[in-house]
């Protein structure tokens, strides 16, 4: 390229030569790290949110083992049992998900620059990460729920 305007005309400086993927690169990278900055803190609140519901989820079986092992006593196979226990986790979802949706869908404006070709209150990606949480949940219940199924009720009578 030098040598090519050189040859042109030798008067015209040349200097700072950058590619078209260079210049776009370039162009984009502000978005590009607020974006991977947004991804990296979107990771910590999934990973916190399912620590949140494993804790909240295992501290219920804590406490309730007893009622729990008297429920299977009294008959209550293992399906009552999950219903209860994932039925709870899903309420406490549930509800954090109707929240955090709607504080999403009022503070859309604020994000609106960082979005391309996507509207900010697009449906299919509030339902995805909707789904994606709920999946998340569901998958927090699993060791918890695995407790709860373990709890011996003769040892829960006996302790009483």
């Amino acid at each position: 390229m030098r040598r090519a305007v050189s040859a042109a005309d030798p008067a015209v400086p040349v200097s700072h030569l950058r590619t078209g993927d260079e210049l776009v690169a370039r162009a984009a990278a502000r978005s590009r790290f607020n974006l991977s900055l947004l991804a990296l803190f979107a990771a910590v609140a999934l990973a916190m949110a399912a620590a949140g519901i494993y804790a909240i989820l295992a501290n219920a079986v804590r406490l309730r083992s007893r009622e729990i092992g008297i429920r299977k006593a009294l008959g209550a196979g293992s399906r009552e049992v999950l219903r209860l226990l994932v039925g709870q986790a899903m309420r406490l979802t549930l509800t954090g998900l109707v929240l955090g949706l709607a504080a999403a869908s009022g503070l859309t404006r604020f994000q609106q620059s960082l979005l391309f070709g996507v509207r900010p209150t697009d449906p299919l990606t509030f339902a995805g990460v909707a789904l994606l949480l709920c999946v998340v949940a569901l998958a927090a219940c699993g060791i918890p729920a695995r407790r709860a199924l373990a709890v011996d009720p003769v040892e829960t009578l006996r302790s009483d």
